[in-house]
């Protein structure tokens, strides 16, 4: 008899244990994907480009090459304090301009006579990417390097010579400074009709030197121009693009695909999104009264990195060799504002529900996932299904005025349209919030602030079964 009673109980326990330990399918990854080096990239969202040369100087945006290198002294060169501004504005990293069209180099390199060797700074011996580069390392920074491939010193230009000279110049950068992050490609060129750019050689070089950086270009592969120096990606953006026949500079696509990407594409390859914080690249005295203001710099943050994008802001320091003290101030009035607008997210550890969620035993792809500020947790419908909707109760109403969404990127961009509504408190309804069409690592909205207890997100096409590992309100 006891054995009788006992059975049942067995029974339910060994069903509940094996499917505790059964383990699904996992979730397939749709389309090209990035890689870790370039999802890293991704997280890294704001950094500072340095535009600094000869330029700096001469009151120029672009110099001809016959500048005397005397030109160049900074007399009070403090990298010290670019990655200080950086780290306190909430950047991640600096890119320098190490060689600008003008060929001048700002180390002493061996493939060059335009360099910081024959300037009277440091008496010659100076090296900037040396002082830079320790400066981040020092303030916890990622370094990054621009080398434009057009060389108006070099005699050498527009020959096959000069493609293995640039080829050793990289070389020469990229096993003298440490870890480099990015290596940034300017499309910019003169005439070449006689020698084009090896693109093969320089994507290859930089590869063996430094594998782990991703390489910027109108085409990537690592990372591409977003089409514009306004730093605003199209409110459509893909991460994937298609640059079969396509080279960087005039060979590249149109600004339109390079600004939205290409649905469906075979090649991940993000948007990085350049614009300067001056009305051009390098000091000038009269720009100092011209610096975007605190609203603009929201803007265009919530232009790039709310449209699944990175920002590259570019600050550049004086002919001291210092960032200036109004520059410092706006990008720490900057961080401010963003601070005040990102501190506290209503939604986090809230519960949320969704029309549809993939059962695999364990609760693994459950709803909350969003809400738990863990990256790599997320919230998938059954296979199969492609359009599904999930609300979030904040359990108390609450004002807010913004909101990001992030689609677990890893496995692939997926979601093509969505829209965003709020629990009228007044009525039982539902009112339009926010919309849009692509999503990708992150999307941000603003919007005049509204009173709710309940959000819901609903994604009305996706190429794949949707994820989505987070949603905040602020």
């Amino acid at each position: 008899m006891e054995n009788k009673i006992l059975y049942p109980f067995f029974c339910i326990f060994f069903s509940i244990f094996i499917s505790g330990c059964r383990q699904s399918a996992p979730v397939k990854a749709h389309g090209p994907v990035p890689t870790p080096e370039q999802l890293e990239w991704q997280k890294m969202e704001y950094y500072m480009f340095v535009h600094f040369g000869p330029n700096t100087f001469t009151g120029v945006e672009w110099g001809n090459g016959a500048e005397d290198p005397a030109v160049f002294n900074p007399r009070a060169l403090d990298c010290r304090q670019w990655a200080r501004t950086a780290k306190n504005a909430g950047m991640q990293g600096i890119i320098i301009t190490a060689k600008h069209h003008d060929g001048f180099c700002l180390w002493p390199s061996r493939y060059s006579d335009h360099t910081v060797r024959n300037s009277p700074w440091r008496s010659g011996q100076g090296d900037v990417l040396a002082e830079l580069s320790a400066a981040c390392r020092e303030y916890g920074l990622k370094f990054g390097v621009y080398l434009s491939p057009w060389d108006r010193n070099n005699p050498a230009y527009g020959t096959p010579e000069y493609n293995r000279l640039f080829a050793n110049t990289l070389t020469e950068v990229l096993t003298s400074y440490g870890p480099v992050f990015e290596q940034w490609f300017d499309g910019a060129c003169g005439d070449l009709v006689s020698s084009p750019y090896d693109w093969s050689l320089f994507n290859s070089t930089v590869q063996e030197h430094q594998p782990g950086a991703l390489i910027f270009s109108d085409v990537g592969p690592g990372c591409r121009w977003v089409g514009n120096e306004r730093g605003f990606a199209g409110e459509t953006n893909w991460s994937t693009l298609d640059t079969s026949g396509f080279t960087p500079g005039r060979g590249a696509p149109s600004t339109i695909i390079l600004n939205s990407g290409q649905r469906g594409a075979p090649y991940w390859i993000p948007v990085e999104a350049d614009v300067s914080l001056r009305p051009g690249w390098f000091y000038n005295p009269d720009t100092d009264n011209s610096l975007k203001s605190v609203e603009e710099l929201m803007d265009i943050y919530f232009g790039s990195v709310g449209r699944n994008a990175n920002l590259l802001l570019n600050v550049p320091p004086d002919t001291r060799g210092r960032i200036p003290a109004g520059d410092s101030l706006r990008l720490m009035e900057f961080r401010q504002r963003r601070d005040e607008v990102f501190s506290r997210d209503l939604a986090r550890g809230d519960a949320a529900f969704a029309t549809s969620v993939r059962n695999d035993g364990s609760r693994k792809f459950r709803p909350d996932n969003v809400t738990d500020a863990d990256y790599d947790t997320y919230w998938i419908p059954e296979e199969g299904i492609t359009t599904a909707a999930l609300t979030i109760d904040l359990g108390k109403e609450e004002n807010f005025s913004a909101l990001m969404l992030q689609e677990y990127i890893p496995l692939g961009q997926r979601i093509a349209r969505f829209i965003v509504e709020y629990a009228d408190p007044e009525e039982d309804r539902w009112l339009l919030l926010a919309q849009g069409t692509t999503i990708g690592y992150k999307r941000l909205f603003r919007f005049p602030a509204v009173t709710s207890d309940k959000i819901r997100i609903s994604i009305l096409e996706a190429d794949a079964p949707p994820l989505l590992n987070a949603i905040a309100i602020y």
